[in-house]
């Protein structure tokens, strides 16, 4: 290379230019090919009647005493760490005994779980939903009751709770309305009446209901039984 009074020959710039700029290229190809690489390790969402099969698969598994335990590896933590597509989302109870990963033998980045007394629709629990289906992409939701639900329970009640309890027993309360004149166990048809009444406010989401339309979204409601470990799709 010449250099002339400390400066670099146009030809010789022009030399280095066109190396540069193969460099460069050959780097953003490299970098493409790893993200790319990155992004196939995490399978794409199923549609939303194969989302839903795989869950109620992994219950009858949990049913069973059958569990595979799957994505609980150290190697699918790092496959999730940069980003997740949960295949399935659930607005279920905050019940110790109702675990989502479990009852469904699930496992990391399996499932955007969205958990609160009486499985109820509230401002916040809309919008942690609109994010997970929106925005993550997830074609499937679930909401989740169950069996002998204690938020449910205080609703048919309807007793004074202290602190803020009488919020949740306030948002369930039209449900059981609906139900207090039918026979049989009264916090069962609460229960039932419940998941379909918030299944009916959660579609009222312009976002969530655009999914619906298009497709991309199953809803659906189901009853856990603390008895067996069942989950029977009820709405």
């Amino acid at each position: 290379m010449s250099c002339r009074n400390g400066f670099i020959g146009r030809r010789e710039l022009l030399k280095l230019g066109s190396i540069g700029a193969v460099g460069l290229a050959a780097n953003l190809w490299r970098v493409k090919q790893v993200y790319a690489a990155e992004r196939s390790v995490i399978e794409p969402p199923p549609n939303p009647d194969l989302a839903l099969k795989k869950l109620m698969a992994g219950n009858q598994r949990f049913v069973q005493h059958q569990p595979q335990y799957p994505d609980q590896s150290a190697k699918r933590l790092q496959e999730v760490a940069q980003a997740q597509h949960p295949f399935a989302t659930i607005l279920s109870c905050a019940d110790s005994r109702v675990p989502a990963e479990i009852v469904f033998d699930q496992g990391i980045g399996d499932v955007f779980d969205v958990r609160i007394a009486g499985n109820i629709a509230t401002s916040e629990a809309i919008g942690s939903i609109e994010y997970a289906v929106a925005l993550l992409g997830t074609p499937l939701l679930m909401v989740l009751g169950h069996e002998r639900c204690g938020a449910v329970t205080a609703a048919v009640q309807n007793e004074a709770l202290p602190g803020e309890m009488s919020t949740f027993v306030n948002a369930i309360l039209p449900a059981v309305k609906r139900v207090a004149d039918q026979p049989g166990d009264a916090v069962n048809n609460a229960v039932v009446a419940n998941v379909q009444y918030q299944l009916e406010q959660l579609q009222q989401s312009s976002l969530l209901k655009e999914r619906l339309q298009s497709g991309k979204l199953k809803m659906v409601g189901a009853r856990y039984d603390l008895d067996t470990g069942t989950v029977s799709i009820i709405a």
